[in-house]
């Protein structure tokens, strides 16, 4: 059973509105006040929040800059209630991240239809088919039963790269959204004397080169196969599409945005600041933790020296001498271009202890 938090002064129109939502199986949490619907918001698992505009103690506009705060309830539809007279401020509340809006007087079959729709969205994008192995295609394909999104083309491909093959290059203008469907990718730049950085390593689910999209600009890094891989390419307009007509899929793609921004932060800081030893102990954790399937298993990956040192930012020879110390430590062994993780713990430990 769906859970809808439901904020209105007016006595009569919230319990009226109530009484309509539960006779359609809705549980309904019931607030007189923008004040008193935050903290119902912050203390209940809700599905949806449908919100007057005009309440005292807190008015709407409020509730949604409260609620946008917390990424407990950031994503929840929301939904305005507003008489006609105040038609001309529901913009407002539409910037501020509310998905709808019901205007005063409604009938029960509007009041439904619009429940419908919105939970309809946010199950879409709670399914996370994108990170699922038939990735966007099944999304595009649900997505495009929501009336706004019908317009979807069905182009969304994949296309397999072999190892070492460039997927999109620095400078280029970008036509898609990828998402890695299988295998290994990595973001990089490369300096004018061919040295590279590593920025991002992608696994499968990920979405990546969508920050050129959101920016509208060129490409700043390029992006390879680190393996045999294959990658959905969503075309561009189609992302546009999502990100235009569904406030969930933006703040989706938001903090994957905000994220990236801060995890490129703390690499910066680390090579500015770290040993070539801890950043190296850090870069195989970091590995682990992205590409590690099972737990239980000992963490094994292939990857050239050359890579992992771009990715710790040092010179390949200072890699190479590092892992030999781990390897002598008894920290990792190393066969070939495998190189595997002992113990983690372990690992963890001597970074604690050393560093």
């Amino acid at each position: 059973m769906k859970t809808i938090l439901l904020i209105e002064d007016n006595t009569e129109v919230r319990e009226n509105t109530a009484e309509i939502l539960e006779l359609a199986n809705y549980k309904v949490l019931q607030a007189e006040n923008g004040k008193v619907g935050v903290e119902i918001a912050n203390e209940n698992d809700v599905d949806l929040i449908i919100c007057d505009i005009m309440m005292p103690v807190l008015d709407g506009y409020g509730v949604i800059h409260l609620l946008s705060k917390n990424p407990k309830t950031a994503s929840i539809p929301f939904i305005f209630l507003t008489a006609k007279s105040e038609r001309g401020d529901f913009r407002k509340g539409m910037e501020m991240g509310a998905d709808d809006y019901i205007t005063k007087p409604f009938d029960d079959i509007e009041l439904l239809k619009a429940v419908e729709s919105r939970l309809k969205k946010s199950e879409l994008l709670k399914a996370d088919y994108s990170r699922d192995e038939a990735g966007i295609n099944s999304f595009l394909d649900e997505a495009k039963s929501l009336e706004e999104l019908k317009h979807l083309s069905d182009s969304a491909k994949v296309k397999n790269y072999k190892k070492k093959e460039l997927i999109y290059t620095e400078g280029n203008n970008p036509n898609y959204l990828y998402l890695l469907q299988k295998g290994k990718v990595k973001s990089f730049r490369a300096h004018e004397y061919g040295k590279e950085l590593i920025i991002s390593l992608h696994k499968e689910g990920d979405f990546f080169g969508y920050t050129a999209l959101l920016d509208e600009t060129a490409y700043n890094e390029s992006a390879e196969a680190l393996e045999d891989s294959s990658v959905v390419l969503i075309p561009k307009e189609d992302f546009y599409a999502l990100l235009n007509n569904n406030h969930g899929v933006m703040k989706r793609f938001v903090r994957l945005l905000s994220n990236e921004i801060q995890e490129k932060e703390e690499q910066l800081l680390k090579m500015a600041y770290s040993s070539v030893k801890k950043r190296v102990a850090e870069a195989l954790l970091k590995l682990q933790k992205n590409y590690q399937q099972n737990a239980k298993d000992t963490f094994s990956i292939s990857i050239s020296r050359e890579d992992l040192a771009n990715i710790v930012g040092t010179a390949t020879e200072s890699l190479i001498r590092t892992l030999s110390d781990f390897k002598q430590e008894g920290l990792v062994e190393i066969k070939g271009s495998n190189i595997s993780i002992v113990d983690t713990k372990k690992f963890e430990a001597y970074i604690k202890k050393y560093f």
